[in-house]
């Protein structure tokens, strides 16, 4: 976790220095949802190019290991709902679906069910040798929900192992003789990052200000902030 205000307040110490400039709450706000977002999607495709790329030394799997550590903190497992077939509403990334045979006493079993297109489900039921049964079983997927089939469609006993998305940060405020302050107790969401997405997170927000501001300094400011973090990481 990495508190809103404490980025709020770094954001608007940086952007103000000598006057340069001031990002509105509504502003802020905007901007955090998408520097949040950036950064959560870039753990997914950093991690995809350490997996690809040759090299078992020990920086290498340092970094999978931190990219995982962070992406771990949004994986969850869920009952799928309404019949079965409802996929969760935070979803952002579908890993695994399960079905449990539930037997008398604690005598379960659990499937994997596969992914198929409907396509290749079509052709699977015509084809006995191929064709889902209750132990080799298939899923299809649309936008919000999942068919799990085996013998027959399944909808009770699914499950999902699956990334959420990360809720959307706010910083809330009240006003007080014109002047915007920071009010936890009206909602505020920290962000869902990692903590050491700190200095990450202001840079970014930064950026996204000076861009859509068409305020050079305050892009600056932050092309500043974005060269001292690259530097020490080489350190």
């Amino acid at each position: 976790m990495v508190k809103i205000d404490t980025v709020y307040q770094t954001v608007l110490a940086l952007a103000n220095k000598e006057q340069r400039g001031y990002i509105t709450p509504q502003e802020f706000n905007l901007f955090a949802i998408q520097a949040q977002m950036q950064i959560f999607e870039q753990y997914f495709y950093d991690l995809n190019q350490f997996l690809r790329a040759p090299g078992n030394n020990t920086s290498h799997s340092d970094m999978v290991d931190l990219l995982e550590e962070k992406i771990s903190f949004f994986e969850r497992t869920g009952a799928a709902v309404g019949g079965g077939t409802q996929l969760p509403e935070d979803l952002y990334k579908l890993q695994q679906v399960k079905w449990t045979e539930f037997g008398q006493g604690n005598n379960n079993q659990t499937y994997d069910v596969e992914y198929v297109s409907q396509k290749t489900y079509t052709k699977m039921r015509r084809v006995s040798l191929i064709k889902p049964t209750d132990e080799r079983l298939v899923y299809i997927r649309n936008a919000f929900s999942i068919a799990v089939v085996g013998k027959e469609q399944k909808t009770i006993g699914v499950t999902c192992n699956y990334i959420k998305a990360p809720e959307n940060p706010s910083w809330t405020y009240v006003v007080v003789g014109e002047k915007a302050l920071f009010n936890p107790d009206g909602g505020a969401v920290d962000f869902e990052l990692h903590h050491s997405e700190q200095t990450e997170l202001v840079t970014r927000i930064l950026g996204l200000a000076g861009i859509t501001l068409k305020d050079q300094s305050l892009y600056q400011i932050a092309s500043n902030e974005e060269s001292k973090q690259i530097q020490q990481q080489k350190r």
